[in-house]
């Protein structure tokens, strides 16, 4: 455990509840279903299994923002626009956090983004944390007018615009607009600010990252490689004043009937029984992963099951 201080900066109550230095906790990405052959799941049951993460004990659930399905990709994400669902989930849950991940900022205003985060972030009682993205399908650039070689320009003005948003009066110019403090908006965030977390690079440069940034949305690499990023992120974040902030990542998972199966390689992930799954996990836990977001897409077994076997097996080990 590699974290030396005893808390984050308390932003909102999802956020809270999601991220403690020097313990990992885990979470589930949306739809929590299988859809291995197909880049568009079956949404049937999705809300039944959203309200039985949160029955289990799971600490969050992430949406994606997927506008187009693209070829390319191969993955439709949660099919329904982010937000909408998000303001669903909001009246359909009572504590689990609801994440973004994560908002592709270019394509999007980001006064629509913020009045909707606040929003979300209201009625769901301060439980929304937003991952923010410069994103990575060149195909939806164009449907939408955009300039896909100017998005990490597009993605830093409008994280600060977001930001800006959340301040009384708000005075800011960019690209998307300018407003001079004569007009607000409302509502501003439930917390002190609304939690921002930066996805991969998102074109930015590590310092910008660790001193704009709430958190970080990191990848999964192998055990040495990903312990020497995160050890340089805690470096940079001292280097800068900053304190510290979480890392999280996601784990596609193929949980095995056998407890004992060792790991199989597989998009992202790996495929192993829960006791590999629960040593693997501490691993991260212990180079300074704070929430690892499971992917159960691939998954073979029933999902019910697999979630219940997540619960017996795993989970308490994370709580």
């Amino acid at each position: 455990m590699r974290d030396h201080a005893d808390s984050f900066p308390q932003i909102n109550r999802g956020f809270d509840a999601t991220f403690t230095p020097g313990r990992l906790s885990l979470g589930l990405v949306v739809p929590v279903a299988a859809y291995p052959d197909s880049p568009v799941p079956d949404m049937t049951g999705h809300l039944a299994r959203v309200q039985q993460a949160e029955a289990l004990g799971f600490r969050a659930v992430w949406l994606r923002d997927v506008p187009f399905n693209v070829p390319s990709f191969g993955d439709a994400g949660q099919l329904y626009d982010p937000f909408t669902y998000l303001g669903y989930l909001a009246g359909q849950t009572t504590d689990i956090a609801l994440g973004a991940a994560s908002i592709v900022l270019p394509l999007r205003h980001p006064a629509h983004v913020a009045k909707s985060a606040a929003s979300v972030d209201h009625l769901s009682g301060g439980r929304l944390i937003l991952g923010v993205a410069s994103g990575d399908r060149p195909e939806e650039y164009p449907a939408m007018n955009v300039d896909f070689a100017q998005r990490g320009d597009a993605f830093r003005e409008a994280f600060d615009y977001i930001r800006a948003m959340g301040m009384p009066a708000p005075r800011i110019t960019t690209r998307f607009g300018h407003t001079d403090g004569t007009v607000d908006m409302l509502p501003k965030p439930h917390g002190p600010r609304l939690p921002l977390l930066v996805t991969g690079s998102s074109r930015q440069s590590p310092d910008w990252i660790a001193q704009n940034g709430d958190g970080w949305m990191t990848y999964p690499r192998p055990g040495q490689a990903q312990d020497r990023v995160l050890a340089e992120w805690r470096a940079r974040l001292a280097a800068l004043g900053q304190p510290p902030k979480p890392v999280l990542q996601p784990l596609y998972i193929d949980l095995t009937d056998d407890p004992d199966d060792g790991p199989e390689p597989i998009h992202l992930g790996v495929r192993a029984g829960h006791r590999w799954l629960s040593v693997y996990l501490r691993q991260l836990e212990t180079i300074g992963v704070h929430h690892v977001a499971l992917n159960l897409r691939f998954n073979r077994a029933p999902i019910d099951q697999t979630l219940d076997r997540l619960a017996r097996d795993v989970l308490p080990q994370f709580a």
